[in-house]
C-alpha cells in the first residue's frame, strides 16, 4: 500500500515537471518567436491542470513553474542589491563625427571590429542565474548599488525562469513597455481621470500624481510599473524585456559580445534584435542612419544606437572610468519635428465626457509615418502657447509616439489667423458644459451624450457592475446604431425580436442574453451603483455607500454632510454624487429601471447579536463557502469587513492561496483565522 502510494505520488512529480516544460515551451514560442503551438483554449486548460495539481501537491512546485510568475507579496520597499559586476551607464554624444572620432581613435592601436545596437528606452536591470535557477533581479540604481525587484521580474514572459542549463550567469537587460501597450495603458488611464488619491491607490497602488508621470510616455510607463510594491499591478502592464550583455558567466569564456549574444539566444533569453556588427567606420555610420530611418516602425521606443567593441580582451585592456566604458559609445537622435500649418481645430468628446481639442493639420511625415493632426490637450493649453487656426507649427512626436503641437510659429502669421475660444455647449449632443474650477478640463454632463453612451452602457453591463454576460462593445455599439438602446435603463426593455436577428446572435445567444439581463436585476445595491457611473465612485465606494444607505433613493436625498462625514467619502466624491443625481435625466433613468424591476435596496445584514462588535475582519484566499457568505455571517453578529489589512484590522480569515494579505496581516501582528478558528469564534 505505502509503495503504491509512492508509485503514484512519483508520478504526479513527474506528471507537474512535464506540464511546466510544456507551458515554458509554448510561451517561449509565444512571446518570443509569435508562434501559437497550442490554441489559447488548450493553454488555459493545461494551465488550469498545473494549478490544481499544485494546490493539491505544493511540494512540487517548481520554481521555473509558469505558476510563479506573478507574485503576490505586497513589498513596503525593495530591499537593496549590491551588483557583483558595476552597471555603469554610456558616454553620450550627438554628432555623426563624434562617432568616427571615437572609433578612429581606438583604431589607431587596435584591429577590431564593432557592434552596434539599438539603444533601447527603458529601465536597466541586471538577472542573477544560479546553476540555471533565476535567483534574483535589481534594477541599475546607481550603477553599485541597485533595489531588488524579483518578484516584478518574474511577471515579464520573456524573462525565462529556468535555463536549459545548469549555469551561473548574471546578464543585463532592458526592460521596457513597447508603444502598442503604452497605448492602451493612456487609454484605460482616460477611464480613471479625477479619481481621489485614495481611490487611485486602491485601483492601482499608486497616487494619482505618480500615475500621472508613469503614463508620460513609455519608458516612464516601463519604470513605474517595474517598480510597484505590489506585483499583480506590474503583471497587468505587459513588460517586455530585450537582453544586452553577459555581466559575469562563471562556466564559460568569450572571445566576443557578438559570439555572447548568440549564446544568450540558445538559452532562451529575448536577445535585442537590433544588433549590427560592423567592420569600418563607415559601415558603423551606415548602421545608425539606417536605424534612425527605421525608429519610427520599431515596436519598441528607443532614442540612440550603442556602438561597442565586440573584442572582449580589447574591452579589458580599454578599461573605464569611474562611471563609463572606454570602449562604447551612445549616439542619441535629435528628436524629430517638423513644421505645418493648422487647417482646423476640432473637439472630441471622450468616455468621461472631456471635451478634448485636436489640431488638424496638413500632413507631415514624422518618425516613420504621416502624421495630420494631433491632441492640444485642453483649451488651458491652447490658450497659453496662443495656438490658432491657420497658424504655422512645430509639431513632434513625445517619446516617438503620440503627437504633439510644441509652438506656434506667431512670426509667420499674417492676420487671418482666428482665435479659438472654449466651447460652451458639448459638440455632439449640445447640452452645457462645466469646467470644475480645480480642473484644466471642460466637460459634457449629458448622460444621453451619444458620445458618452457606448462606454456607459458597457460599463453598467461590466462584471464588477450588473454582470450582464455577452453584453460586450460589439454589441452595444450595434444596439446604439440600431438605435435600441441609448442609456443604461434601455437594457431592461429589449425584447427577444430586437436582439435575435443582431449579428453573431441567434436564437440561443438571444434567449442567454434576456437571461443574463433579467437575472441581473436581483444584483446587490452596490453593484448598481457602481454601474450608475458616477465620477470618482468605483467598486469599493460602491459598496461603502451601499452599506450605509438603505436604499438608492436614500442616497439621492443625502445631504453634503451626510455624504462627507462617512469614512473614505470626501468633500469631492460627495459633491460628485450630488450633482449626479441632480441632474433631470438621472431621475428619469433610476426611475426607468425601478418600473423594469431592478433591485434599489440594500442587502445589508441586520445584526442578531453583537458578538463581533468593533471588529474588524478581512477575508481573503479560497473558503469552502463563497466571500459574500462568511461577510453574512460577520454582519449577522455585529462585525465589519473591509478589503484592505491594516492595523485596525483585528483579524484576518484566510483560506488556500491567500498570498499578499496573509504576508501583510503577519508583518502587522494581525490575528489570523482559518475557517475552524472563525467558527469557534461565532460560538
Amino acid at each position: 500500500m505505502i509503495e503504491k502510494e509512492v508509485n503514484k505520488m512519483e508520478e504526479t512529480r513527474k506528471h507537474i515537471e512535464e506540464l511546466v516544460e510544456k507551458l515554458n515551451y509554448y510561451s517561449f514560442e509565444y512571446y518570443n518567436n509569435d508562434n501559437s503551438v497550442v490554441s489559447d483554449y488548450e493553454f488555459d486548460m493545461l494551465m488550469q491542470e498545473l494549478k490544481n495539481l499544485e494546490r493539491k501537491y505544493p511540494q512540487y512546485i517548481m520554481p521555473d513553474s509558469p505558476t510563479q510568475r506573478v507574485g503576490s507579496i505586497i513589498m513596503d520597499k525593495f530591499p537593496p542589491v549590491k551588483h557583483k559586476v558595476q552597471m555603469q551607464s554610456l558616454q553620450d554624444v550627438f554628432e555623426l563625427e563624434d562617432v568616427r572620432s571615437f572609433v578612429n581613435k581606438i583604431n589607431e592601436d587596435y584591429d577590431v571590429d564593432y557592434v552596434v545596437e539599438t539603444k533601447i528606452d527603458g529601465l536597466s536591470v541586471a538577472l542573477e542565474y544560479v546553476d540555471g535557477v533565476f535567483v534574483r533581479g535589481a534594477t541599475r540604481g546607481d550603477g553599485i548599488t541597485g533595489e531588488d525587484v524579483t518578484n516584478n521580474l518574474k511577471t515579464i514572459k520573456t524573462i525565462p525562469l529556468k535555463l536549459p542549463e545548469k549555469i551561473t550567469i548574471t546578464v543585463r537587460g532592458e526592460v521596457f513597455m513597447s508603444k502598442e501597450t503604452f497605448r492602451k495603458l493612456n487609454e484605460e488611464k482616460d477611464v480613471y481621470e479625477g479619481m481621489e488619491n485614495s481611490l487611485w491607490e486602491k485601483e492601482f497602488g499608486i497616487t494619482q500624481e505618480l500615475a500621472t508621470k508613469v503614463f508620460s510616455n513609455p519608458r516612464n510607463a516601463a519604470s513605474g510599473s517595474l517598480r510597484q510594491l505590489n506585483s499583480k499591478i506590474t503583471a497587468k502592464r505587459n513588460l517586455d524585456i530585450y537582453i544586452f550583455n553577459i555581466q559575469e558567466c562563471k562556466d564559460r569564456e568569450f572571445k566576443t559580445h557578438y559570439e555572447g549574444l548568440k549564446y544568450l539566444r540558445t538559452l532562451g533569453f529575448n536577445v535585442n534584435p537590433g544588433v549590427y556588427r560592423c567592420d569600418t567606420v563607415d559601415e558603423i555610420i551606415e548602421k545608425i542612419e539606417y536605424i534612425g530611418e527605421k525608429r519610427g516602425e520599431l515596436t519598441y521606443e528607443m532614442d540612440g544606437a550603442v556602438v561597442k567593441v565586440n573584442d572582449i580582451k580589447t574591452r579589458e585592456e580599454l578599461g573605464q572610468t569611474s562611471k563609463v566604458p572606454k570602449w562604447a559609445v551612445a549616439y542619441k537622435y535629435p528628436p524629430e519635428a517638423r513644421y505645418t500649418k493648422i487647417k482646423e481645430i476640432v473637439t472630441q468628446v471622450g468616455r468621461t465626457g472631456v471635451i478634448t481639442p485636436m489640431a488638424i493639420f496638413e500632413t507631415i511625415r514624422l518618425a516613420g509615418s504621416n502624421v495630420s493632426k494631433a491632441t492640444l490637450h485642453n483649451f488651458d493649453y491652447i490658450k497659453e502657447k496662443d495656438i490658432r487656426i491657420g497658424d504655422t507649427v512645430l509639431v513632434q512626436k513625445a517619446g516617438d509616439i503620440i503627437p504633439e503641437v510644441v509652438e506656434s510659429i506667431k512670426e509667420k502669421r499674417d492676420g487671418t489667423e482666428i482665435v479659438v475660444e472654449a466651447p460652451t455647449k458639448c459638440p455632439v449632443c449640445q447640452s452645457p458644459v462645466v469646467k470644475d474650477e480645480k480642473e484644466v478640463a471642460i466637460r459634457c454632463m449629458s448622460i444621453n451624450c451619444p458620445a458618452q453612451q457606448l462606454r456607459s452602457i458597457v460599463h453598467f453591463a461590466s462584471k464588477d457592475c450588473m454582470d450582464i454576460e455577452g453584453f460586450g462593445p460589439y454589441l452595444v455599439d450595434n444596439l446604439i446604431k440600431e438605435k435600441l438602446v441609448k442609456n443604461i435603463a434601455d437594457i431592461y426593455y429589449l425584447e427577444f425580436n430586437d436582439i435575435v436577428d443582431m449579428e453573431r446572435m441567434g436564437v440561443k445567444s438571444a434567449n442567454k442574453l434576456l437571461k443574463a439581463i433579467i437575472a441581473s436585476k436581483d444584483n446587490s445595491l452596490d453593484r448598481l451603483i457602481n454601474g450608475l457611473g458616477i465620477r470618482h465612485i468605483g467598486k469599493n465606494t460602491a459598496k461603502l455607500l451601499a452599506d450605509n444607505f438603505e436604499s438608492l433613493e436614500k442616497l439621492q436625498n443625502a445631504s453634503l454632510f451626510e455624504l462627507a462625514s462617512i469614512n473614505e467619502i470626501g468633500e469631492k466624491i460627495a459633491l460628485s454624487i450630488i450633482e449626479y443625481f441632480e441632474n433631470p435625466q438621472t431621475a428619469e433613468i433610476i426611475q426607468r429601471l425601478k418600473s423594469a424591476g431592478v433591485n434599489m435596496k440594500s442587502n445589508k445584514v441586520e445584526p442578531i447579536d453583537d458578538k463581533l462588535y468593533d471588529k474588524t475582519f478581512v477575508i481573503t484566499g479560497t473558503l469552502s463557502k463563497p466571500r459574500d457568505a462568511f461577510v453574512e455571517m460577520i454582519q449577522m453578529h455585529g462585525g465589519k469587513v473591509t478589503n484592505t489589512v491594516s492595523k485596525k484590522t483585528t483579524y484576518l480569515l484566510a483560506g488556500e492561496e491567500a498570498g499578499s494579505k496573509l504576508s501583510k496581516a503577519k508583518q502587522l501582528g494581525v490575528e489570523i483565522l482559518d475557517e475552524a478558528s472563525f467558527e469557534d469564534l461565532l460560538k
